[in-house]
């Protein structure tokens, strides 16, 4: 997996400007841009500050990537995105759908044979965002919820996935 063309220090500076975060980074990662490269591209993410599946495909449209959405049973694309739902109260029956969306978040996933991986803005510590699918889900995903999602109850699924590919057909990798 390519590292993206931006590091933890950019996307720090690109949340402090303008409010980037998991869903920019994402398509950045996924697309071989980088976050600034993705801003203009954005529609009202500034001024909402999330990024809801419609904008996502807006925005992969806007970049020029050649994208389709995988339908159920979800998984992990071969290389592209996935929304990752919290499991919470916000996830039980009864609970207006609406309420759940407040508590998702976006990743870029790439495949090679049976080995995953995930791109998280939360993992650009590491030097690349990029982790195993493993580390990330028995790492990175308990230390998300404790810090941003203290209701949550340990779980997520996967509510939508898109595959990414360049115009011409080929799987879309990040540029150097």
């Amino acid at each position: 997996m390519t590292p993206p063309r931006f590091t933890a220090a950019d996307a720090e500076r690109a949340y402090d400007e303008w409010g980037a975060n998991c869903g920019p980074a994402a398509v950045a990662a996924i697309t071989g841009r980088t976050l600034d490269e993705v801003r203009p591209f954005l529609g009202d993410f500034e001024r909402k500050r999330y990024t809801k599946p419609t904008l996502m495909w807006a925005i992969l449209d806007a970049v020029d990537a050649r994208w389709r959405r995988l339908g159920p049973p979800l998984d992990w694309p071969l290389h592209g995105l996935a929304r990752i739902q919290w499991h919470g109260p916000w996830t039980r029956p009864g609970v207006p759908p609406r309420a759940a969306y407040w508590h998702t978040h976006w990743v870029a996933a790439s495949r090679r044979g049976d080995e995953i991986g995930v791109f998280d803005i939360n993992a650009l510590g590491n030097g690349s965002g990029w982790c195993s699918l493993s580390d990330w889900s028995g790492r990175l995903v308990p230390w998300l919820l404790e810090q941003y999602e203290p209701k949550a109850d340990g779980g997520w699924s996967i509510t939508h996935a898109v595959e990414v590919t360049h115009p011409g057909g080929q799987l879309m990798e990040a540029r150097p």
